[in-house]
C-alpha cells in the first residue's frame, strides 16, 4: 500500500516514544521505507537500535557524528522524503521549527526539506493548553505544517485531558489518506455547525449542553481535505480553529439560525452536527439574578428549529442532520430524518460508553432516505468523519 514512498520519522524525546516504534512497525508492514532520526533525548527512553531492527534502515541521531556515507546527511534525508512525519513531537521540538530554530539533526532536516510535515503531538495537558504552544502550532499550520491531534485521557504524569498520542493506527491511517487523498468533494460547498448555543438569562447565567464541537470540526476538516469549499458555523468551543476553512462563530441558537440559512441557499451540503439549544429564556436580565429563598423558575420559549426550516426551503442540497438520543434511538433518528426532509441522519446513544458529547470517539447507526441502515462500531471521531462523508457521496 505504501511501497516505494519515502518516509522520514522524526522522534522525540517523551514518554509515547514506544509508541513510534509500534509506527514504524506498522509502515513497514506496509512496505513504506523508513529512515529514522531521533533526538538525543528519545535515545534516553528507546534505543536506536530498536527503530534500526523495526526500520532496517541506519537511524541518525548525532549531528556530528561520523557520517555512514558522504552525503551531507540531513539534506539527502530532506531530499529523499515523501513525507516527514514527527512522533511524538514534543511542545520543544514544534516551537524550534516554529521559531525558525535547526540545532539538531531533526530539526535541521525539517527546515531543509519540501515533503510536507506532520507532527503528532504528545504532552502534559497544561503544556498543550499553553498559548503559547497553540499560537507556535498555529503559525506552523498557517505554513502548511499538519497536526494530528493528540487524544483525550489519562496521561503519563496522571493528568487527564488533551496531550495523549493519537492511536497509532489512526497515525498510520493519516499517512495512508495523504498518499491516497480523495477529491470526491472538489468544487463542492460544503456547510457545517458544530458545537453547542449558549442562550442566556443573566450576565453569569445561561442554558447550554455538554456538546464540544469534535464531531463537526473533524467532518469540517475532512471536507476541506477532500477539495470543498467549507464553512463552519461554530457555537462556544474551546477547539483549535482549522486552517483553510470560512469560520463563522456565533453564541445563540437564534444566531446559528440565520448564518445557517444565510448561507444554506448557495450550499451543496449541509451537515448539522451542532447541538443548539432548543429553548431560551423568555426574558434577559441585564443584572445578575441575586439568589433567595425557595426555587426560581424560569420561563422558556422554543427556539427555531435550524434542520426544519432548511427541509422546508431545500432544492438540491443534501442536508444531513445528526440525533443524540438516550432511548429508542431508531424510531427517534428516523422520524426526525422523516419530519425534517433530510437526505440522511447519523444517529449515536450519548448514555453509551464512549459515544457521547466531549470525548474523542462515538459509536453511531447511519440511515438515509432510501431505507438503507447501517451501524458502524465505536472509533474516533476522525474516522468516523471520513465514514460520513463517503457515505454522503
Amino acid at each position: 500500500m505504501l511501497k516505494n514512498k519515502n518516509i522520514v520519522l522524526g522522534v522525540t524525546g517523551g514518554i509515547a516514544v514506544y509508541k513510534a516504534v509500534d509506527v514504524v512497525s506498522r509502515l513497514k508492514k506496509l512496505n513504506a521505507n523508513i529512515d529514522v532520526i531521533m533526538t538525543d533525548s528519545a535515545s534516553k527512553f528507546v534505543t536506536p537500535l530498536t527503530f534500526q531492527s523495526m526500520s532496517q534502515n541506519h537511524v541518525t541521531v548525532d549531528m556530528f557524528k561520523e557520517p555512514v556515507n558522504w552525503d551531507i546527511e540531513h539534506i539527502s534525508l530532506a531530499k529523499k522524503a515523501d513525507i516527514f512525519l514527527i512522533v511524538p513531537a514534543t511542545a520543544n521540538v514544534i516551537g524550534k521549527v516554529a521559531n525558525g530554530i535547526a540545532d539538531d539533526m531533526l530539526t535541521t532536516t525539517i527546515m531543509a526539506t519540501k515533503a510536507k510535515v506532520i507532527f503528532a503531538p504528545a504532552m502534559n495537558t497544561q503544556m498543550y493548553l499553553n498559548p503559547i504552544f497553540k499560537n507556535n502550532m498555529k503559525v506552523l499550520q498557517e505554513l502548511d505544517y499538519e497536526f494530528i491531534s493528540p487524544e483525550e485521557g489519562r496521561l503519563a504524569c496522571g493528568d487527564i485531558g488533551p496531550g495523549k498520542l493519537a492511536d497509532p493506527e489512526y497515525i498510520v491511517k493519516y499517512v495512508i489518506d495523504h498518499f491516497n487523498k480523495k477529491k470526491d468533494l472538489e468544487g463542492k460547498k460544503v456547510l457545517i455547525t458544530a458545537g453547542p448555543t449558549i442562550e442566556a438569562f443573566d450576565p453569569v447565567r445561561y442554558i447550554s449542553n455538554h456538546s464540544s464541537g469534535k464531531m463537526g470540526y473533524s467532518i469540517a476538516e475532512e471536507a476541506k481535505n477532500r477539495g470543498a469549499n467549507v464553512t463552519l458555523i461554530s457555537g462556544p468551543t474551546k477547539l483549535l480553529k482549522p486552517v483553510g476553512i470560512n469560520i463563522i462563530n456565533v453564541t445563540s441558537t437564534e444566531e446559528m439560525y440565520e448564518e445557517t440559512i444565510k448561507y444554506f441557499k448557495s450550499t451543496d451540503i449541509l451537515i448539522k452536527a451542532a447541538a443548539p439549544s432548543d429553548y431560551k429564556p423568555i426574558s434577559y436580565n441585564k443584572n445578575k439574578i441575586k439568589k433567595s429563598e425557595g426555587s426560581m423558575h424560569i420561563e422558556l420559549t422554543r427556539n427555531p428549529d435550524i434542520l426544519e426550516k432548511c427541509g422546508e426551503i431545500k432544492d438540491s442540497q443534501i442536508i444531513i442532520g445528526f440525533a443524540a438520543e438516550t432511548e429508542n434511538i431508531e424510531e427517534y433518528a428516523i422520524n426526525k430524518m422523516e419530519n425534517k426532509n433530510l437526505d440522511m441522519i447519523v444517529a449515536n446513544n450519548i448514555a453509551e460508553e464512549g459515544a457521547g458529547f466531549k470525548g474523542d470517539t462515538n459509536k453511531v447507526i447511519i440511515f438515509n432516505n432510501s431505507g438503507k441502515k447501517k451501524e458502524y462500531p465505536l472509533m474516533s471521531k476522525k474516522n468516523l468523519a471520513k465514514i460520513i462523508l463517503d457515505n454522503i457521496k
